[in-house]
């Protein structure tokens, strides 16, 4: 079954769920009472907050596209061979949000089986909504976002993720700092990667690296990072980023040196 999509006004729909869905997230966060949070994973944490939020999200896209499957990072749907799908991150950056830092977000994304098609990311706490769909530009709060013209390591502030799992990710995140501390302009390590991934659509910062995602952190942040002339791969440079388990994302001109490093000291 082949269905004809309006990208546009489809984009113009997710767009007003994110912005609900974000004015509930820091409502709730304003009471909010840590003794509720539950731990997925070693220091990884999940609260009702990210639950409720997934809800709600999964019941009003199911309503725009109800044939379209899910992909959600608290996994209240699933996904059964559908033409298309969504990939929803209902609260991106939840151990900011536990202890009350910025940012945290909602991502959500659309996909068919072959590409990206949407991409809404909304941070919650500077009320910035980032989107883009297959074809247009890439925008922040209506305003088009372009990435910078930084052409080497050297200047460029460079966006860091720290898995969970960090016995197997140690030796490779001890060697990127080192490779990396005094050799750009600057390290940080915000703890949002959608929200990170459009900062540097917007020229914020050159790179983010990364692995041990998932599809959900990725998918909307990096649509709107090619729609504003950035580039995402994994560490090899192919595409297989969109599992997460390889991010490596820049403003496209100094791709091709963050890979060189990357694969320098995975050696």
């Amino acid at each position: 079954m082949n269905i004809e999509l309006n990208l546009e006004q489809l984009t113009e729909e997710v767009k007003k769920l994110a912005v609900l869905n974000g004015a509930m997230v820091r409502d709730e966060r304003s009471k909010f009472e840590r003794g509720k949070v539950e731990k997925k994973a070693a220091h990884d944490y999940v609260s009702y907050v990210d639950k409720e939020s997934e809800k709600r999200l999964v019941g009003k896209l199911h309503e725009l596209l109800p044939s379209a499957g899910f992909i959600c990072e608290e996994g209240s749907a699933g996904l059964n061979d559908e033409e298309f799908y969504w990939v929803v991150d209902p609260l991106d950056g939840t151990t900011n949000f536990i202890h009350n830092l910025t940012p945290y977000c909602i991502s959500i994304a659309l996909r068919s089986k072959k590409e990206l098609l949407i991409g809404v990311v909304y941070e919650c706490t500077r009320n910035e909504l980032f989107w883009a769909y297959k074809g247009s530009k890439a925008y922040l709060n209506g305003e088009e976002i372009r990435c910078t013209n930084i052409d080497k390591v050297d200047d460029a502030l460079v966006e860091l993720g720290f898995p969970y799992n960090a016995e197997a990710f140690r030796d490779f995140e001890t060697k990127l700092v080192n490779r990396l501390y005094g050799n750009a302009c600057g390290l940080r390590l915000i703890g949002a990667c959608a929200t990170e991934l459009c900062y540097i659509a917007a020229g914020r910062a050159e790179a983010r690296v990364e692995g041990l995602l998932g599809p959900w952190d990725v998918a909307a942040g990096a649509l709107i990072l090619m729609q504003a002339g950035g580039r995402i791969t994994d560490f090899s440079g192919g595409d297989n980023f969109y599992s997460g388990k390889e991010v490596l994302a820049t403003n496209g001109l100094i791709h091709d040196e963050m890979l060189r490093i990357v694969n320098d000291i995975r050696k």
